[in-house]
């Protein structure tokens, strides 16, 4: 899945950020620039891709 960060703008000039196709605390790290030029956050509702955990690379090593 892509990665999507969707930004929704209401009539009355309330703004939305919603991350998609992010695992664990990467969305934060992604959407960090965008809710901090947007000003103070009123509430943050985290979804189950949040909880999900982030892939790790592992690195195999041959026997000694």
């Amino acid at each position: 899945m892509s990665q999507i960060i969707e930004i929704v703008v209401s009539p009355d000039g309330q703004t939305k950020v919603e991350t998609k196709g992010f695992a664990g605390k990467s969305c934060r790290d992604a959407s960090r620039y965008i809710e901090e030029a947007l000003g103070s956050s009123v509430r943050e509702t985290l979804s189950a891709e949040f909880y999900q955990a982030q892939p790790t690379q592992q690195i195999a090593r041959g026997e000694v």
